[in-house]
């Protein structure tokens, strides 16, 4: 061996050492460098071709009935056979498979969205839209989920290109109904065979661990003024849009309201900096509309609450006791515009590592029980299910007693918090975070959000979110960045290879 040959030997060794104490083998490295020089452009028209179906669950049409949700399956089972991948169709699942292997990866993600309200958008949220922005693609579903089932796609091609080994399976699971009824997906893990390891992308990085429990709790009013009442109160009080969303929009109609009263409530929102008010008067009726900043409800602090402003500005006045009346005084006695239940009685407490519980009223509507408010929890591990419904109802009827308030019904829900601590894996997860992103001290995260990891063993959840960055899913804004979606594009491939291979 010459000298020159025997330098490149120690050169190669000394780089090839290098990437696998960065975190990742050679083979994983290569494929993820592959996937991007080949596939970004296809992954982003991918995209596009998905998020122009409006997968929202409807009320009076079921899924195998509409027309969006057939579109959007077979255009992912005229990409998968494209791209030479494995199709399965289950009905409300639809399972994309590379590889062979008596055990399996599972990849678990969702291809149903929330609603979006086309007039908050620049252009139509069913388009995607590379051009408002520069450098963001936006559409619903674009970070939620159909930018990582467009990411995992065109990973498992990648990886049948270049023909590495691996001896696991691999299996996206597409969910289609995670944004309304998980009992179709239960049903159908109850017979189909688990993956060995699970992964969902419906979440956050570096590795989510933890998910803290989806709760509500719902109060109705139903109040009445006698006929005729010619003091100010309040005839309607609304806004929100669904009820996993902080809402930026609410709306307040006055009537009686004096000139002394409406400065009062204008010098209250002056003191609001971050919500915008509106005050129309047709109709011999003043109309307050609140204009805040929406966003997934699991992260409020990324929101401004119109709902919770709104009820704040009114607070100048005590309103007399209809269901409006009644409502805004619950939500500024109990709720207010703090996001961790301080004002609920006892109900507030954290965890050391899941955080605080977090509170967000996000709608406000009409129902068969009254005027409704919605108060979507978080609720992290440190306080049991009964005593923090005790404590809710305790806060309740405590509230009623002190104020002579009837409540016309509450409804408690309590989901429980999700923890795995050691699933096998977390660190090989982690190391592929650590190696393409150069966050070398990145660790285990618990999140606000609740994804069907809950529903399968030793899940825990990789990306698309970057640590610190707000999640856009869910909001009238969601996008994910191109740069975002590349670097996601080279994580999942390396993560298919490093985890088949374990």
């Amino acid at each position: 061996m010459t000298l020159r040959q025997a330098l490149l030997s120690l050169l190669f060794f000394a780089s090839l050492s290098a990437t696998v104490a960065a975190g990742v083998s050679p083979r994983a490295q290569e494929a993820a460098d592959y996937a991007v020089s080949k596939y970004e452009t296809a992954m982003t028209e991918t995209l596009a071709s998905l998020v122009r179906f409006e997968t929202v669950a409807r009320e009076d049409l079921p899924l195998a009935s509409n027309p969006e949700f057939t579109g959007f399956k077979n255009a992912l089972r005229s990409k998968a056979q494209a791209l030479g991948l494995e199709y399965q169709d289950f009905g409300h699942v639809v399972v994309i498979a590379l590889g062979e292997g008596s055990e399996k990866v599972g990849i678990v993600t969702h291809g149903d969205v929330q609603p979006a309200n086309p007039a908050k958008w620049q252009k139509s949220p069913f388009v995607l839209d590379a051009e408002s922005e520069p450098g963001k693609l936006i559409a619903r579903g674009s970070e939620d989920d159909k930018g990582p089932i467009a990411t995992a796609l065109y990973a498992m091609k990648a990886i049948k290109d270049r023909g590495v080994p691996m001896k696991r399976r691999v299996e996206l699971l597409v969910y289609l109904a995670e944004e309304s009824d998980w009992e179709p997906l239960k049903d159908f893990l109850k017979t189909y065979p688990t993956p060995t390891y699970n992964i969902t992308i419906d979440a956050n990085y570096p590795v989510v661990t933890a998910e803290k429990g989806w709760s509500e709790v719902q109060v109705s009013t139903k109040g009445v003024l006698p006929k005729g009442f010619d003091k100010p109160y309040l005839e309607n009080f609304s806004g929100g849009y669904f009820r996993s969303q902080v809402p930026d929009e609410a709306s307040a109609v006055l009537a009686n309201a004096t000139s002394e009263l409406l400065a009062a409530i204008r010098a209250r929102a002056a003191t609001h900096k971050t919500a915008v008010f509106e005050f129309t008067e047709p109709d011999d009726k003043l109309v307050i509309s609140a204009r805040g900043v929406a966003t997934h409800s699991s992260e409020p602090e990324h929101g401004v609450n119109a709902v919770a402003y709104l009820a704040d500005v009114l607070s100048v006045h005590q309103w007399p006791n209809n269901a409006a009346g009644a409502t805004v005084r619950y939500l500024n006695d109990l709720v207010g515009t703090g996001i961790f239940a301080e004002q609920f009685g006892d109900i507030a407490y954290s965890d050391e590592f899941m955080g605080p519980m977090t509170a967000a009223v996000t709608m406000v509507k009409e129902t068969d029980s009254g005027l409704t408010s919605y108060l979507n929890l978080r609720r992290p591990t440190g306080k049991t299910a009964p005593q923090l419904e005790k404590e809710i109802r305790t806060a309740l009827a405590s509230w009623q007693e002190r104020t002579d308030i009837a409540l016309a019904d509450t409804a408690i829900s309590l989901g429980t918090p999700y923890r795995v601590d050691d699933a096998p894996h977390v660190q090989p997860l982690l190391q592929v975070f650590r190696h393409f992103t150069g966050m070398e001290k990145a660790e285990p995260v618990a999140i606000g959000g609740s994804t069907n990891a809950k529903l399968l063993p030793n899940a825990v959840s990789f990306g698309p979110s970057m640590p610190g960055a707000a999640y856009t899913g869910h909001s009238e804004h969601e996008f994910i960045t191109v740069e975002q979606f590349r670097l996601n594009l080279k994580m999942y491939t390396a993560m298919m290879i490093e985890i088949a291979n374990l």
